[in-house]
């Protein structure tokens, strides 16, 4: 297997991932939406407590540390299932499951709503994160499979997008209505959403096949040694890691600076930077990938900063929700494309890793937030995000020569080569 990882096969690996699809002049809306709307329900079905969690806590007579590890459980269950149900089902048509995956979160969602009882809680976030782990490591590839080569980046950038308008919109809404009407509300009305995109999914999005299920099992780990890929995996983790330690308990850090009034005004804030972003993004990925990644994690330590320093300055504080969203909102695109284009031909095996990694992080976060929360307050979380953020910049600029390349720098290196 060594010969599947050396630099000349990933440099044949990265030319296949490129020329896999000819050359268009049109993305393929009406299924790309589909997929992006399937972004959306697993964005918003993993973040939504975080803007619900004092209610979410209160109605599951548990403490807001407690109510936080239904964030927690939800990325353990996909960190956790990944790779091994990726292994399991390679071989199965890849419509059938994306459509199980969305069938998986109807289900959960539906018993959170009903649900009083906090273990039968956590257990259902749990499948709903067995549900999301199958669904991300699906997406990114599957909208690559719908586009001309050209605008592969553009395709994953449009269906990501569902992660920043889930954070935009998704979460104030869903917070407000939590507010509003009880916690329960906005949980059943995403399987309601699930139910109706279960339809236009079997309706307008193509099949894709799956792949030999031995190759996957021997691949999956040999795809993380790859030069490249690694670099990414570890920021990864790293910037996940940074991000979920405050943004789980967002809640609780604006109640700390007396602005807890103001939680939907602020993610609202954060969520259209992110969209602002990742609408960037996608137009210049293709070219200028490393630049924004980079520029993405300084950005997030910044912000992160100026959260930690500040002392109750509403003005400072949607300033540096702001920087947030626009450093955060393209790196879920910025990563997985990175990904897929050092890995080449491996890429998706790689997307496996990096959905386990994200979501362990996501996990891990979860439960240091909670145990930083209970041991320090939360003014002491946006300091772990600054420096988590921090080692990512490091990170990126000493894989200059491997990882975080833009997929036309490979291209032209391809073309070099031949």
């Amino acid at each position: 297997m060594a010969d599947d990882i050396d630099s000349k096969h990933h440099t044949s690996g990265a030319k296949q991932f490129l020329a896999e699809h000819d050359r268009g002049d049109t993305l393929p809306l009406v299924p790309l939406l589909a997929l992006f709307v399937s972004v959306f329900i697993t964005s918003l079905t993993e973040t939504l407590p975080a803007g619900v969690l004092p209610a979410m806590s209160e109605g599951l007579d548990v403490s807001e540390s407690a109510a936080g590890q239904t964030i927690m459980i939800y990325a353990l269950g996909t960190a956790l299932t990944t790779i091994p149900l990726i292994a399991a089902t390679a071989s199965w048509s890849r419509k059938v499951l994306l459509l199980n995956s969305i069938l998986g979160f109807a289900f959960a969602n539906t018993v959170t709503a009903f649900s009083s009882d906090y273990l039968l809680t956590m257990t259902a976030r749990f499948i709903a994160g067995v549900a999301a782990g199958i669904a991300w490591a699906l997406l990114a590839g599957y909208a690559r499979s719908l586009a001309p080569k050209h605008l592969e980046g553009r395709a994953i950038a449009f269906t990501m997008a569902g992660i920043p308008l889930a954070l935009a919109l998704g979460v104030p809404f869903g917070t407000y209505l939590g507010n509003a009407t009880g916690w329960r509300a906005p949980f059943y009305l995403m399987s309601i959403l699930a139910v109706a995109l279960l339809v236009a999914i079997a309706v307008s999005v193509p099949d894709r096949p799956g792949r030999p299920r031995d190759r996957r099992r021997r691949s999956m780990f040999e795809a993380a040694r790859i030069p490249g890929v690694d670099a990414v995996l570890i920021v990864t983790f790293a910037v996940v890691l940074g991000h979920t330690i405050l943004y789980a308990y967002i809640a609780p850090f604006l109640e700390s600076i007396e602005m807890g009034d103001d939680n939907d005004l602020v993610l609202l804030t954060f969520g259209v930077a992110c969209l602002i972003s990742i609408v960037v993004v996608g137009k210049q990925i293709y070219t200028r990938l490393r630049t924004f990644a980079f520029v993405g994690a300084v950005l997030i330590a910044v912000a992160a900063t100026v959260l930690a320093i500040t002392t109750e300055d509403a003005l400072l504080v949607y300033l540096a929700a702001a920087v947030w969203g626009l450093g955060w909102g393209g790196i879920p695109t910025l990563l997985q494309t990175s990904a897929a284009v050092a890995a080449g031909s491996h890429a998706d095996e790689a997307q496996a890793v990096l959905t386990t990694l994200w979501n362990g992080a996501m996990a891990a976060g979860a439960v240091m937030g909670g145990v930083l929360l209970s041991l320090n307050g939360a003014r002491a979380l946006p300091w772990w995000t600054v420096a988590l953020a921090l080692l990512c910049v490091v990170i990126m600029w000493a894989a200059r020569g491997d990882g975080f390349r833009s997929p036309a720098q490979i291209h032209q290196e391809g073309q070099a080569h031949e």
